[in-house]
């Protein structure tokens, strides 16, 4: 697992660049253009279970989901900041992303730091030094642990429809 750290106020535009919203629709066409304007490594070395870890206002911008579902497909586990934008937090339960706000657990935080993530305990290890979170509400753990809120609502349907 790699940790990914990046600042304040990182965009939508830094996370998918604006110019391909209206070209590259699936995870397929997004994934090369992630975060290409502020980490070009970014998309060619992210793996499945990956971090990012960043500061305040994370995701602020436009309303575009590209950012999420790319950051979703690549097998972003969880991004942890100091505070995320209303609408890419939205966006982001409805498609299954994991974001965890911690202050502390971000400014403590220093590249190759040994890093734990217990999201059931609401922990956050760095370096033998603990961080709690608040616990996920369960709706949005079941939301999150369905795929998205797409596939949780279907499943609703199918449980209901049994």
């Amino acid at each position: 697992m790699k940790v990914w750290k990046y600042g304040d106020n990182i965009n939508t535009d830094m996370l998918f660049p604006g110019k391909y919203t209206y070209t590259c629709s699936t995870a397929k066409e997004i994934i090369p253009h992630l975060l290409e304007d502020l980490d070009s490594s970014f998309s060619i070395n992210v793996k499945k279970g990956d971090i990012i870890i960043a500061g305040k206002n994370f995701g602020c911008g436009s309303s575009r989901e590209q950012p999420v579902l790319g950051l979703k497909a690549v097998g972003i586990r969880a991004i942890i900041a100091e505070s995320f934008a209303r609408i890419f937090y939205r966006s982001s339960i409805n498609q299954g992303l994991m974001l965890i706000e911690s202050p502390d657990a971000v400014r403590e935080y220093s590249d190759n730091d040994y890093i734990e993530l217990n999201i059931n305990k609401g922990i956050i290890k760095i370096n033998r030094k603990e961080y709690l979170f608040p616990k996920i509400p369960k709706e949005i753990n079941e939301i999150q642990n369905s795929g998205g809120l797409l596939e949780y609502t279907r499943l609703k349907l199918k449980k209901k429809n049994k």
